[in-house]
């Protein structure tokens, strides 16, 4: 059995720059440092972080006054800032600064008295937030049957906005609609759905044909780890998301000759590296790399920790 692993994979700089906010919170500001919701979804990275001293929240009236509370990398409303003053709390916002670029895009929209149109998950913590910028006029769509039927009060009037991790394929076909159905639509100025999602999409989409069974090393909660084993299942090949080796079914290999091989954004490669050794004990004898568009992105550290 031969193993592909897709590059890039695993973490992106928004990530990167979440985790290392924590970190460099706990060394500057001692045990325990507060952490809404989870800092990015990755169950591994969250236990990794709850060790060093992070506690994580879902509601900031549990937080003792005083303390330093990070808002995680998918974002947070205006409200919850304004919900950390009033608690007394110190905010250290993780944002991916991509992230942040919708919240931006909302409001200017917002601003001019537009009806935003959020392609994306009503459900997922990143629509929350931005949703959260303009609640009385978003609408979000998740769906071409959706984008189908959505009715606004002024079409000349219309902006679209994108969840950051959605698939490429999938938010253009809603655009696509919505473009059609409201002429007037306003796109933002760069695309939404962010370089690393592209990336890891692309990369699966490289090896269609060339793999008999995907893999891909994720969380459940993350969109984006959800979106690479969709793409991977598209090619009419078994794709299975997996946190980690202990969920691996050894009946997924009987005939295998090629497994593809990725992982989420919020991925941490021990995750990636502990699956290829369970692999290695499965009969694969071959693990290849296959390059694919090259990642130089950082961001600098939220204000507060840059010195």
């Amino acid at each position: 059995m031969k193993v592909l692993l897709c590059r890039p994979r695993g973490f992106c700089a928004g990530v990167d720059r979440a985790i290392e906010t924590v970190e460099r919170a706990l060394a500057k500001f001692g045990r325990p440092v507060y952490v809404r919701h989870e800092i990015v979804h990755n169950q591994v990275v969250v236990r990794d972080l709850e060790h060093k001293g992070a506690v994580f929240v879902e509601d900031l009236s549990t937080v003792p006054p005083g303390s330093h509370v990070i808002f995680s990398a998918h974002g947070v409303a205006p409200e919850v800032f304004d919900q950390a003053e009033r608690y007394n709390l110190h905010a250290i916002d993780a944002t991916c600064p991509l992230v942040t670029k919708v919240h931006v895009e909302a409001r200017r929209f917002a601003a001019r008295d537009f009806t935003i149109l959020l392609i994306g998950h009503a459900d997922h913590v990143e629509v929350e937030g931005v949703v959260g910028e303009a609640p009385d006029r978003t609408l979000v769509v998740a769906s071409v049957e959706e984008a189908e039927r959505v009715e606004v009060p002024d079409p000349t009037r219309v902006g679209v906005l994108t969840q950051t991790t959605l698939s490429v394929d999938e938010a253009m076909a809603v655009m696509k609609v919505l473009q059609r159905r409201f002429p007037a639509l306003t796109t933002p100025r760069k695309e939404d759905i962010c370089y690393a999602t592209t990336n890891r999409q692309s990369a699966v989409k490289q090896l269609r044909g060339k793999v008999d069974l995907w893999l891909v090393i994720g969380d459940p909660m993350s969109s984006n780890s959800n979106r690479l084993r969709e793409i991977g299942a598209d090619s009419g090949v078994p794709a299975h998301l997996v946190l980690g080796p202990e969920e691996l079914d050894d009946a997924w290999f009987e005939g295998v000759r090629t497994v593809g091989l990725t992982s989420g954004a919020s991925t941490p490669e021990s995750s990636v590296a502990s699956v290829v050794a369970h692999l290695r004990t499965l009969g694969a004898t071959s693990v290849e790399e296959v390059d694919g568009i090259p990642e130089a992105i950082e961001f600098s550290l939220p204000l507060p920790l840059r010195t």
